[in-house]
């Protein structure tokens, strides 16, 4: 049998084990904790494999020291084709935590998006970070919006981040070229009209 660590600096009085059938085998480890590991919580993993099989048990540590919940929400992007927000989470305190995260967009007409504060489905240990994708599914056709994300979590100051976005699909352009246009043709139209009445005007001018 193997014995090796994972996720923690794990050494083994013995690598490799001898355990004969029905019997047990106590093998002592210690776990390293160096200077500039952050204080918290932390996790790893002890494995004990052997050709056809292996076994694992977790490992948790508590580093004394003071406490620090800190998030920030970075790299923030905008997909301007699907809509989608793409952003990272970074746990940058001492604690495990656990984020929410709250969504709003401003257009040049007000508020397109507005998703209030809710839980995501993950936890941060510390000095971790995730990346994640928010889906947008009804962005709006044409217009330039201001997106802002809000990550909280207790005991951690609010982290805010923005990003900008533009926003113009095909047939939108197609519309507002129509529109315009439209709108050209009607003002040729009365300049030519205005024209017309003022050639016409002297010739049914009295002397």
């Amino acid at each position: 049998m193997r014995l090796s660590g994972q996720g923690a600096p794990v050494s083994f009085a013995a690598r490799t084990v001898t355990v004969p059938a029905r019997t047990r085998a106590d093998v002592p480890f210690a776990v390293t904790v160096t200077a500039d590991t952050p204080p918290g919580e932390h996790r790893g993993t002890v494995r004990a494999a052997t050709a056809d099989r292996e076994v694992r048990v977790d490992l948790r540590l508590r580093v004394s020291g003071p406490h620090l919940a800190a998030l920030t929400v970075e790299d923030v992007h905008v997909d301007a084709d699907t809509g989608a927000l793409r952003y990272t989470l970074v746990n940058r305190g001492t604690t495990v935590l656990a984020p929410r995260l709250a969504v709003r967009a401003e257009g040049l007409l007000g508020t397109v998006l507005d998703r209030p504060d809710r839980a995501l489905p993950l936890t941060l240990r510390p000095g971790e970070r995730a990346t994640r994708t928010e889906p947008w599914p009804d962005p709006p056709a044409l217009d330039s919006v201001t997106v802002r994300l809000t990550a909280t979590a207790p005991g951690a100051a609010p982290a805010t981040a923005r990003a900008e976005a533009a926003f113009a699909s095909g047939p939108a352009l197609t519309g507002t070229a129509g529109l315009l246009l439209a709108a050209a043709a009607g003002v040729v139209h009365v300049a030519r009209r205005r024209r017309s009445r003022t050639q016409r005007a002297p010739e049914g001018a009295t002397p």
